[in-house]
C-alpha cells in the first residue's frame, strides 16, 4: 500500500461534512473513555485525554497492586476512579478504551475490549501473535470499531508535511528510505526487554517501521541482522538492522539500545527521483528538503523547514475523537497495521504463526 498509490493514508477517504458557523456549531458531548493498565512505558499519555474537551475519563484499571501504587502518585492518574476490568467495560456509555498494559498483555486485553464492543487504542507493538492481532482487527472491522495503534510519529508535523509532498508527487518515485531510532537503555530496563525475542527492534524500532511501511507498503522481502554489542549481563539483542526490498526500492530500519546520541540522531529519510525529504530529529522535528525543481512555496535546491514544538499524542487523541464521532474515516486501517506488524515480526526473526 505505497504512499504514491494510497496518498499516505491520512488524506484518503475524508468524509464530506456539513459546515457550521462558530455560533451554530453544536457542543459536542465528551466521549467516555477509560484505560486498562499502567505498565506500558507510554501509559501516562492518559493525561492528554484528561485535558482534552473531547473526552471524559471514567476510570482506570490495574490489577497489579505495586503498579497501581506507583501510578497513584503521578499527575496523569491522580483523582481517577480505580476499577476492575469488568467494571470498566460495563460502565454505562463507555465508548473507548486505552490499552496500556505490559506488552505481553496488550493483545489479550484488546481482545476483551473489542469483544465488549468498544473502540480501542492499543499501545505498541501489537504483541507477539500475528494471528491474534488479525482476529482482533477482523472483529473490530465487523463491528465497525476503531483500532488505533500507539505509534507516536504518525501525527508528527514533519511527517504530516512529508505525506503532503508524497501525495502531490513532489518527490517523484520513491526508491530509497532510511530510518533510525535508538537510545541508551539502562541496565535494569535491558533485563526487562530481554524477555522479548525481538530485542530492541521489537521495542523501539516498531515506531519507524510504521513510518517506512506507510511510505512503501509491504516489502517483497525482509532481511534481518541482530547483534549483541553490550558486555552487560543480559540477553537483549541491542543492535539490530532490517533491510526491506521492493521491486523498485529498498529501505533500511535501524535500532540500537546503545547510542549516546540516539535521540538527536533519530531520523527518517525518503529519497525520490525528484527530491529528498530528511526529518531529523524525529522527536523535535526539523526537515531538510531538496528538490529538483520549485514546488509550491518550496524552491529548487535545498532548504531547512522548521516546525513548532511537537507534543506526542495530542493529535492522536483528537483524530480518534473525530473517527468515533463519524466525522472522518481512520487513516490507518487494518490494510496498513497488518503489514506493519508482519514486517516487524520478520525484522525481529519472530514467528508469524
Amino acid at each position: 500500500m505505497p504512499l504514491q498509490r494510497r496518498e499516505f493514508l491520512t488524506t484518503a477517504l475524508t468524509a464530506t461534512l456539513p459546515t457550521f458557523s462558530m455560533a451554530e456549531e453544536p457542543a459536542k458531548k465528551p466521549i467516555k473513555i477509560g484505560q486498562i493498565g499502567v505498565g506500558h512505558a507510554h501509559a501516562s499519555k492518559l493525561g492528554v485525554y484528561r485535558k482534552s474537551p473531547d473526552y471524559e475519563v471514567v476510570g482506570i484499571v490495574e490489577p497489579d497492586a505495586a503498579l497501581r501504587k506507583q501510578a497513584g502518585a503521578q499527575e496523569a492518574y491522580r483523582g481517577l476512579k480505580w476499577m476492575t476490568q469488568d467494571e470498566l467495560l460495563k460502565t454505562p456509555g463507555l465508548q473507548a478504551v486505552l490499552v496500556e498494559t505490559r506488552v505481553p498483555d496488550l493483545l489479550n486485553t484488546a481482545d476483551a475490549v473489542v469483544g465488549a464492543g468498544k473502540h480501542v487504542h492499543i499501545d505498541k507493538p501489537a504483541g507477539e501473535s500475528l494471528p491474534q492481532f488479525k482476529r482482533i482487527l477482523a472483529s473490530a472491522t465487523k463491528q465497525k470499531l476503531l483500532v488505533q495503534m500507539g505509534y507516536m510519529y504518525r501525527y508528527n508535523p514533519a511527517v504530516v508535511l512529508l505525506r503532503d509532498f508524497l501525495k502531490k508527487g513532489w518527490l517523484g518515485e520513491v526508491f530509497e528510505v532510511h530510518a533510525v531510532m535508538s537510545k541508551v537503555v539502562a541496565a535494569a530496563e535491558r533485563k526487562r526487554l530481554s524477555q522479548f525475542r525481538g530485542g530492541i527492534m521489537f521495542e523501539l524500532g516498531c515506531h519507524i517501521m510504521d513510518l517506512v511501511i506507510a511510505v512503501l507498503g509491504k516489502p517483497k522481502e525482509v532481511t534481518h541482522f541482530s547483534v549483541r554489542s553490550s558486555k552487560l549481563d543480559d540477553t537483549l539483542l541491542d543492535n539490530m538492522l532490517a533491510v526491506l526490498t521492493y521491486p523498485k526500492a529498498t529501505a533500511t530500519v535501524k535500532s540500537s539500545a546503545l547510542e549516546v546520541e540516539g535521540f538527536a540522531r533519530r531520523h527518517l529519510v525518503v529519497c525520490g527521483s525528484e527530491g529528498t525529504f530528511h526529518i531529523q530529529p524525529l522527536d523535535n522535528p526539523s526537515a531538510r528538503v531538496s528538490l529538483s525543481q520549485a514546488r509550491g512555496e518550496y524552491k529548487k535546491g535545498t532548504q531547512e523547514v522548521k516546525f513548532p514544538k511537537y507534543t506526542r499524542y495530542i493529535d492522536d487523541a483528537a483524530d480518534m475523537a473525530k473517527i468515533i464521532r463519524g466525522e472522518k474515516p481512520t487513516d490507518f486501517p487494518p490494510e496498513h497495521d497488518l503489514p506493519v506488524q508482519e514486517t516487524l515480526l520478520k525484522a525481529c526473526d519472530m514467528p508469524l504463526k
